[in-house]
């Protein structure tokens, strides 16, 4: 007979599906036996046998403190809590005693919670108490009572349960938040046990949810994220406060012996930095290798490696931008230390925290910090490129420029060059470039170097170029070297991003370009220069045989009959025998040295010196023998004068015109042609085909359009037109074109300066209605405020000329009388000049000219101006005062007739136009306006 007390519920089951009884009934029974009156409830009985079982059990065992789980499978295998013998004892008494098995499971778990920390201990706990929630929570059609209610009239006790879950999940959150002492990644055991505890907070969860009926519980998912950040903090905080022994530990395991083990933990120091950045990189290695697929049972929630890596690199980013403010005041370390930190910045952001919440989609701000520290880094590096620049180029100048390679045609400088500063770029293209604009000011600041670098090897080049134009194939290797620089810089271009590169990186880039295009044109025609002497030699030759052909001939090659040609086309090439000659040899080097585009190049200054040569030697002459009279005086003094003109007189008439040395003293002149036949013209005409058709090698050389529209040979040829034309002709096209003649003694033009004096004038033109005849008649009333200081007394007068067609056999020159001592004279004298009918006033113009009267030598010119009728015939009549300038003005059509009227020794009427339209001011009379009243 069963003894005590008892508080038990019962179920009330069905007998038959009509049965209307269900629930369950509570039943507390007192029954007393004699002798047993103080024995305690078989159910604290039943807890004192299953807690003494388990602990005996747990310590008299081969790992003393473990617990040892019973190996059984199954549905029921939950029921099972110990093993033989043990097991069957408490089942025994439970079914004698009437202890229920739920009594039994809430009695294991109890026990377990003590245990809870041993190895498989937690996913235990979790089956039994998932099968607990599933015995209160899972109500059927015959159970209409609540689950918290059936919890209530538990036997092991509502409260006590309750507590004792809620320090279990204080415990497991404990351990939780630092999961990483807990469960070491390297314990798989241990890494199973953390996702059963994850298992078991679920189920907590579950039944204060399902069983106790509390309305919003804390969420599994919610606990687990906020122990995970709670542990994230505790690591990086740990690994800030010991990165240098932690560092050495791990990573510095293989270090030599006398290594040295101990250093000052400084965030000054980027070495702490660097080591930090590694010890990071390896928590949130170890979080998504190992943690994350352990705490994988909210795939939507929570994903610790992400989750690592966004706490760890917000906590690092702070620290490090504090200390980089710091930094930014006094640069306590090298500019390559923060070159190297902000690529390992970057690669932490970029493989862990660019791709995770909250910084996903987002620019992050450690850009514009490492901003000022890269610009530093690259203006030093500029310095550092310049330097090996010039190292690179002296090195070359030790090897005699000697190729990169056997197929190469340029210096190993170069390549040298582009290697470090593509080198440099890869650096550059490794910063973040999530700011558009920070990245566009590294941009701009490397084309900045990218500018000095080349331009300063450019600038090498081009200092020592001169010294080695004698020797033909290291020039040609130099000019090389500057066109691969082109050709390197545009490919660095496309590197840079091409059409998309930033507006003001790209226009420096351009402006290298141009900048090294008009380099290398310059050098290209200091090489073609330094030929000149050879040229002008051949020129000089080809000049003395032209002056040898004789008969006649039609000066239009294309009207010749093909016999005629036939006969022209060998004189030509007889006269073109030494500059061809010459040519070849020195082309045929050249092509083999320089790459095409230097030899286009090279081929077009080449070009522009032998045709101008042809002009200045052949076509116009320049007669420099000081012994020779006559005309030969005039094209001296004309010489004279317009090389102290500025450069708009060019002695030239090509573009490199100004830049061609003229012809020395000692070029033999004693067969130079003054007048050319038409037989002589026709053949020089021929000879400049055939010297176009070599520059044009059958489509490799210089393009025929090219060619044909130089400005050099359109200038010659139309001089060769000029150079057949009667000498009416040539003055008639004289003064049609040059519409503005006067010139002061700087070689300003009008109104640019002040003049020496003026003079007024006043001109009628008359047409006789009859004959057609016109009359010019010219009062030259006075001069005012003349400018000339002399040591003599000034006798001035007036030289009145008319320069025009017909005019041979007319009066073409009136002379005033002289008016003594005054810089302002009066005149009052008029004269008349008759024009022929045959042309229109306009082709004719008044050149006056005021002089200083001397006795026994030469009148000398106080200024000239010049007065075209064309302005006279519109009104009919003009007075007005001229300035007195220092000579004429003349463009390239007006020098070139000049040029060739100065030739025609046995034409008066050319003879007087030279004279006139040479003479100048001279540059040693002193001008001075207050002295001279």
């Amino acid at each position: 007979m069963l003894s005590g007390t008892s508080d038990l519920w019962y179920n009330l089951e069905k007998r038959t599906d009509k049965s209307a009884v269900s629930g369950a009934i509570r039943l507390q029974i007192s029954v007393e036996i004699k002798g047993e009156e103080k024995v305690a409830p078989y159910h604290v009985q039943y807890s004192c046998l299953h807690e003494n079982l388990f602990h005996y059990l747990c310590e008299h065992q081969q790992d003393p403190g473990l617990v040892k789980l019973p190996d059984v499978k199954g549905d029921n295998s939950w029921k099972v809590y110990l093993e033989e013998p043990a097991q069957e004892i408490i089942n025994e008494f439970a079914m004698r005693y009437g202890v229920e098995s739920i009594y039994q499971a809430m009695t294991h778990f109890s026990c377990l919670s003590a245990k809870y920390m041993c190895p498989g201990v937690p996913a235990a706990m979790s089956t039994l108490l998932a099968n607990i929630n599933a015995y209160y929570a899972h109500t059927t059609a015959t159970i209409a009572v609540s689950a918290s209610d059936r919890f209530a009239a538990s036997n092991f006790g509502k409260e006590k349960f309750v507590k004792l879950l809620d320090q279990l999940h204080n415990s497991l959150r404990i351990d939780l938040s630092v999961y990483r002492n807990t469960y070491p990644s390297t314990d798989y055991t241990r890494l199973k046990d953390l996702k059963s505890t994850v298992d078991l907070l679920t189920s907590i969860t579950f039944f204060r949810l399902k069983v106790q009926e509390l309305s919003s519980p804390p969420r599994a998912s919610t606990i687990v994220k906020d122990c995970v950040k709670a542990c994230m903090k505790t690591t990086y905080q740990f690994l800030f406060d010991n990165c240098y022994e932690l560092y050495q530990r791990e990573f510095l395991r293989c270090e030599s012996p006398g290594a040295p083990t101990t250093a000052p933990n400084s965030k000054d120091s980027v070495e702490f930095w660097d080591q930090l950045i590694v010890l990071i990189v390896s928590v949130i290695e170890e979080d998504k290798t190992c943690y994350t697929s352990v705490l994988n049972q909210f795939p939507q929630e929570l994903n610790v490696g992400h989750l690592s890596a966004s706490i760890l690199w917000n906590l690092f980013s702070q620290d490090l931008k504090f200390v980089l403010e710091e930094h930014e005041q006094e640069m306590l370390c090298r500019n390559t230390d923060y070159m190297n930190l902000h690529f390992k910045v970057n690669e932490l952001y970029f493989k862990y925290a660019a791709h995770v919440p909250p910084y996903k989609g987002q620019i992050p701000e450690y850009t514009k910090w490492f901003e000022q520290f890269v610009m530093k880094w690259l203006s030093e590096n500029e310095d550092v490129s310049i330097e090996y620049t010039k190292s690179a180029f002296e090195r070359d100048k030790k090897d005699k420029f000697q190729k990169a390679s056997e197929h190469a045609l340029f210096s190993c400088s170069v390549t040298d060059i582009f290697t470090q500063l593509n080198q440099c770029f890869v650096v550059v293209k490794r910063l973040d470039r999530s700011y558009p604009e920070v990245f566009q000011n590294y941009v701009r600041k490397f084309s900045q170097t990218i500018q000095k670098v080349l331009l300063k090897y450019a600038e090498l080049v081009i200092v020592d170029f001169d010294n080695y134009t004698s020797s033909h194939g290291i020039a040609c290797i130099m000019l090389n070297n500057i066109q691969q620089l082109r050709v390197q810089l545009e490919k660095l271009f496309e590197v840079m991003g091409g059409d998309e590169l930033d507006h003001e990186a790209a226009g420096t880039l351009t402006s290298i370009q141009q900048k090294l295009n008009v380099h290398l044109d310059d050098l290209c025609f200091r090489l073609a220069s330094s030929l000149i002497p050879q040229i002008r030699e051949c020129v000089v030759e080809l000049s003395q045989l032209l002056s040898r052909v004789s008969g006649q001939g039609l000066n239009q090659v294309g009207f010749l009959p093909p016999a005629q040609r036939a006969s022209v086309q060998l004189d030509a090439d007889a006269i073109l025998q030494p500059l061809m000659d010459f040519l070849h040899g020195s082309l045929v080097l050249t092509a083999q040295l320089c790459e095409k585009t230097v030899l286009k190049r090279f081929l077009k200054e080449l070009w522009k010196i032998v045709i101008t040569c042809l002009e200045q030697t052949v076509l116009l002459p320049t007669l420099a023998n000081d012994k020779q009279v006559g005309i030969g005086d005039v094209s001296r003094v004309l010489l004279k004068n317009v090389t102290e003109m500025p450069s708009r007189v060019s002695m030239t008439l090509g573009s490199q015109g100004d830049r061609l040395p003229s012809q020395g003293k000692d070029t033999p002149t004693n067969e130079i042609l003054l007048n050319m036949s038409p037989k002589q013209c026709a053949v020089l005409d021929l000879a400049l085909d055939t010297i176009k058709q070599y520059f044009h090698a059958q489509g490799g050389g210089l393009r025929k359009v090219y060619l044909e529209k130089s400005r050099e040979l359109q200038s010659l040829r139309y001089a060769l037109s000029l150079y057949t034309q009667t000498t009416d002709t040539l003055i008639r096209t004289f003064v049609a074109t040059q519409t503005c003649q006067a010139l002061n003694r700087d070689g300003a033009a009008p109104g640019e300066e002040e003049s020496f004096g003026d003079l007024s004038i006043q001109v009628d033109l008359f047409t006789h209605p009859g004959t057609g005849e016109h009359k010019v008649t010219i009062k030259v009333v006075a001069a005012n405020n003349i400018r000339w200081k002399t040591p003599a007394m000034i006798r001035p007068f007036v030289e009145v000329n008319l320069i025009g067609p017909h005019l041979n056999d007319k009066k073409r020159q009136f002379t005033t009388k002289t008016k003594s001592n005054t810089l302002s004279p009066k005149f009052n004298e008029t004269f008349q000049f008759i024009l022929s009918n045959e042309s229109e006033p306009a082709c004719y113009e008044l050149h006056i000219c005021t002089k200083d009267y001397c006795f026994a030598r030469d009148d000398l010119l106080i200024g000239v101006c010049v007065l075209p009728l064309r302005e006279v015939a519109q009104c009919g009549s003009c007075a007005c005062f001229l300035p007195l300038a220092a000579g004429v003005h003349l463009d390239d059509t007006g020098l070139t007739i000049l040029r060739i009227l100065s030739q025609r020794t046995n034409d008066e009427v050319a003879k007087e136009f030279s004279k006139l339209k040479s003479d100048c001011r001279r540059s040693e009379v002193v001008i001075d306006s207050s002295d001279s009243q």
